[in-house]
């Protein structure tokens, strides 16, 4: 099969092994990927991780090595944490298995991820997608799980003053995430033309350099830079909540004085459940403007050139 593959340096191969299910899995022929980034962050050093990238995508089902064959044939979205699942794993009994600490992470911890043509995952991991929802749209469940699994961390009221920090691709769906809320949401960023993409979403938007000394109840930081946490913690109001989306490879010096003067709630926020993502777009509400630009698989390497470019939207690879 076609892959990307890193191993201190990213490269494109045309003849891969097709992974085999093992019990309770099943083989996914990828239709479409996205890239993340994580991805980016990977190619620096993120997780020591070698091996195939990825953690977005929709595909359907060629084989599965279980009794239950339902999934067979179906078009699916898969949650990247595969957790064990054991009778005796805390996490996993408390339905959080992506913090199970014998789990593997699509493309990013142990496991192969979706830059390729094939992957396999857990059929517990699988969601069907309805045949009305595009490929580019159904890719984008996972990075809008990520917004929607902070209303599973936090109570946000229609009270609240809600600040989005960074107006790249996750933090436009953090928005969107964020707006079932009726919070009082403002987004700050450096693109007039991104923030004018959520705009509908009824929260009002701010240029960065425009930014009023303003504190909020829970500021979410999206930027991922360390410059953002500073910029963050500064607009957080004293007892207020800081919810970091941002993972980044480098070591970075920060002060955190002001979050023990303004005795500041951190919170670390990662991946979400996709049930909820995809509820959302089943609505029908549309995200494909987040969408810059989709390549076929042969070009994937400048799929990743691309996205690696700052300021840019989703960029996505075509396995079709």
């Amino acid at each position: 099969m076609k892959a990307l593959l890193f191993d201190k340096k990213l490269r494109f191969s045309e003849n891969e092994p097709i992974p085999t299910p093992p019990p309770g899995e099943a083989l996914i022929k990828i239709k479409m990927a996205g890239i993340c980034n994580t991805d980016i962050e990977i190619t620096k050093g993120y997780m020591g991780f070698k091996g195939i990238p990825g953690h977005e995508f929709v595909g359907v089902v060629e084989k599965i090595n279980d009794a239950d064959q339902s999934l067979l044939g179906k078009r699916v979205v898969g949650e990247i944490n595969c957790a064990c699942r054991q009778p005796d794993c805390e996490y996993c009994q408390r339905d959080l298995g992506r913090h199970c600490p014998n789990r593997t992470t699509l493309g990013i911890f142990n496991r192969n991820g979706c830059l390729s043509e094939y992957i396999t995952l857990p059929l517990v991991n699988l969601l069907e997608v309805p045949d009305n929802i595009p490929d580019e749209i159904a890719t984008l469940t996972e990075p809008l799980a990520a917004g929607f699994e902070i209303l599973e961390q936090l109570t946000i009221l229609p009270s609240h003053e809600v600040l989005i920090v960074g107006d790249g691709k996750l933090g436009l769906l953090i928005n969107h995430a964020l707006s079932t809320t009726g919070a009082k949401i403002t987004h700050v960023g450096k693109h007039a033309d991104k923030l004018e993409l959520v705009k509908t979403n009824g929260c009002k938007t701010i240029l960065l350099d425009e930014m009023p000394e303003k504190k909020y109840d829970i500021v979410v930081e999206a930027t991922g830079s360390a410059s953002g946490f500073d910029f963050s913690v500064s607009h957080t109001k004293p007892r207020g909540t800081l919810v970091l989306k941002s993972t980044i490879a480098a070591d970075q010096k920060i002060n955190m004085n002001p979050v023990v003067v303004d005795e500041i709630t951190i919170v670390g926020s990662r991946c979400g459940l996709f049930k909820p993502a995809l509820e959302y777009i089943k609505t029908g509400v549309d995200l494909s403007p987040i969408v810059q630009k989709v390549f076929p698989t042969e070009k994937a390497l400048d799929a990743f050139e691309l996205a690696k470019t700052r300021g840019s939207l989703k960029v996505m690879v075509d396995f079709n």
